[in-house]
């Protein structure tokens, strides 16, 4: 059973192989460590076994958030673990006061934006050129509460 918790110090080497795996420009640990204590950020990890298969983050400034990134372990990608982290990242931030949630996708990262828009993402911009290693427009996304209950 996969469980989604926050994310602790000791889960850095495994979330480091996903994003190493994952992203032409990853982040580095020291970046994530930076992140992780700070008292506006949240971090979450899924977890099974001890694996972590995936994680996702968000910095909150006021009511707002802005999503950091999402990333699944390439083969437990297609699984739903990148629909329940979003989800349990909205969930939470709500609880937190958070009522908008952006972030930047790909715009040939369809997957993706499709769980975003089934979690009740919208598009709402382009950042041309945004994205490098290949040079990429980022799909602008926002997220906001609508009071009623999930």
């Amino acid at each position: 059973m996969t469980e989604i918790r926050e994310m602790q110090l000791d889960d850095l080497e495994q979330v480091m192989e996903i994003e190493n795996e994952n992203f032409s420009r990853p982040w580095t640990e020291t970046g994530f460590f930076t992140f992780l204590i700070r008292q506006d950020t949240l971090f979450l990890v899924a977890e099974e076994d001890e694996e972590i298969l995936g994680y996702c983050g968000v910095v909150m400034v006021q009511d707002e958030g802005d999503i950091t990134n999402v990333s699944v372990k390439k083969d437990r990608q297609n699984h739903g673990i990148g629909k329940l982290l979003v989800q349990e990242l909205i969930r939470k931030t709500e609880e937190m006061g958070v009522s908008r949630l952006f972030l930047e996708v790909r715009e040939s990262n369809e997957r993706a934006i499709h769980v975003y828009e089934k979690a009740g993402f919208v598009k709402n911009g382009l950042r041309k050129n945004y994205y490098e290693d290949p040079v990429e427009h980022a799909v602008l996304m926002m997220h906001e509460t609508t009071g009623k209950e999930r």
